[in-house]
């Protein structure tokens, strides 16, 4: 990923004695190809005009940043109001605000894509089936591809990898809607939705790996991921309800041409950025690179995380199905909407506090807290308690989801971070679709409250393997001593 200078020359690291660091220590400094020890661990590639003299430069500032301020008389103010207000912190670093804007309007498209292709397909065509089918599609081909771009990603550069697919994603969704309101042979549909979901990346693990190469500190970058995993709440509540509206209020189309708009603008957006783009570190001569998904704690960690969107899938078609039994379908918008907004709210809350307790531990507890929450599903009788439950239960998605990305960060490599939290979210986005397909099945035969088993069940299936694979998790989440740029098992 980028940067050089006016002469074009690489920008390389040097090894200097340095005392031990934490892991985290180590990650900041093979960002820039220098192991905790000092060593020289790979080269930085460059491939734009040197970022030495820029103010947009994250590094250029680096040590005013981490400096007990004493260098100017604003400074000791400026720590107060960071402490007071720590997103305002975090947003106010170099080019901070502009790319976590931007990764907002590209992710748009994640939770409006899907209801609006299903919404604009039985609009079109009148069948629910062959909008599943080609939802589907779409998904099935995002699930497989997306780590892969994401390991691409990492290797190569978020500009370089991204502007093709960007291209690729705008002629797929487009072709999409094209074939639809055309009303092309089924075939066709499938074609598009497979090449839109297959082209479309990870905006919110890029965004992630921006924030961790611009914050300088742990506590800062706690901040910064909470603060996207709130930025994700909001999309989920302003995507659905807008999707929605737009596909019964304008057109069938309407749903998926906004989330078409928003992922070139927010895109373009996004990749012009580069001053903040983190740099590719190529590892030392005869290292192989491994996947991140070598990692023991990275399976556990995803096979979790499946089981986590299970509960997600199930409760929203549960959901859907509970309030047209109660004869308010239209209802279901809004009770989803104060799910994520429940999680919103706990997400900034949580996102500005420093935590001193062990990270696993704080996992596990959102484990737990997210499956009590989902047991009270049972007792629902009607759609105001519906939604006081699941406002309720929702204070335990975003910190639970915020912790989870923390520890992919302390489990892989630095050089296999886009690549690590994507794996995290297709697993997210693959139970997401087994626990819609497996309540649907269960709500058709026993009504909503079969389905709200098959989410009490999967939350259930969380808490037992977080628990089974407690040791593992805590042992990788909790080294500090690291030895080489492999994953920690």
């Amino acid at each position: 990923m980028p940067p050089s200078s006016s002469a074009r020359r690489p920008r390389t690291t040097t090894a200097r004695p340095r005392r031990r660091r934490s892991r985290r220590a180590w990650r900041h400094g093979f960002a820039t190809g220098r192991t905790a020890s000092g060593c020289d661990t790979g080269t930085v590639v460059q491939d734009s005009p040197s970022r030495a003299d820029d103010p947009e430069n994250p590094e250029h500032r680096r040590d005013d940043l981490t400096t007990e301020g004493t260098t100017s008389g604003t400074a000791p103010d400026a720590e107060v109001r960071a402490s007071r207000n720590p997103y305002r912190a975090v947003l106010t670093l170099p080019g901070a605000w502009r790319f976590s804007a931007a990764a907002l309007v590209a992710r748009l498209p994640m939770s409006m894509v899907g209801i609006g292709t299903i919404l604009m397909i039985q609009g079109i065509y009148g069948e629910y089936a062959l909008a599943g089918r080609v939802a589907a599609a779409l998904v099935v081909a995002q699930a497989v591809v997306s780590p892969q771009i994401a390991r691409l990603v990492d290797r190569t550069g978020q500009r370089v990898v991204m502007l093709p697919l960007l291209a690729a994603a705008t002629l797929g969704l487009g072709g999409l809607i094209l074939c639809a309101v055309l009303r092309a042979p089924e075939w066709t549909l499938y074609v598009f939705a497979a090449v839109s979901g297959a082209t479309q990346g990870s905006y919110g693990s890029m965004v992630r790996a921006r924030w961790t190469h611009v914050v300088p500190d742990a506590r800062r970058l706690h901040t910064a991921y909470s603060l996207e995993s709130a930025l994700d709440e909001l999309v989920f509540v302003v995507g659905p309800v807008l999707a929605t509206v737009l596909a019964t209020s304008v057109s069938p189309s309407a749903g998926l041409v906004v989330p078409l708009v928003a992922a070139v603008v927010g895109g373009l957006w996004f990749l012009s950025q580069r001053a903040t783009e983190p740099p590719v570190v190529v590892p030392e001569a005869g290292v192989k690179q491994r996947s991140a998904m070598r990692s023991t704690g990275m399976v556990v960690l995803a096979v979790i995380f499946v089981a986590m969107g299970i509960v997600f899938g199930a409760t929203d078609v549960s959901t859907i199905a509970f309030a047209e039994e109660e004869g308010q379908k239209g209802a279901a918008g809004v009770i989803l909407a104060v799910f994520a907004l429940g999680s919103l709210i706990s997400g900034l809350v949580y996102g500005a506090r420093h935590w001193v307790s062990p990270l696993w531990r704080r996992f596990v507890i959102g484990i737990v807290a997210l499956a009590a929450g989902v047991s009270l599903f049972f007792f629902v009788t009607s759609i105001p308690v519906l939604a006081a439950v699941m406002f309720v239960t929702g204070f335990a998605i975003a910190p639970t989801l915020i912790n989870g990305n923390n520890l992919v960060q302390n489990l892989v490599a630095p050089t296999q971070l886009t690549e690590g939290l994507a794996w995290v979210g297709t697993s997210l986005g693959v139970g997401v679709s087994i626990g819609s397909s497996v309540a649907g099945s269960r709500i058709d035969a026993g009504g909503a409250h079969a389905g709200f088993e098959v989410v009490v069940a999967a939350a259930a299936l969380a808490v037992v393997l977080v628990l089974v694979a407690l040791r593992s998790l805590r042992r990788s989440a909790d080294r500090e001593d690291v030895t080489d740029g492999t994953p920690a098992h």
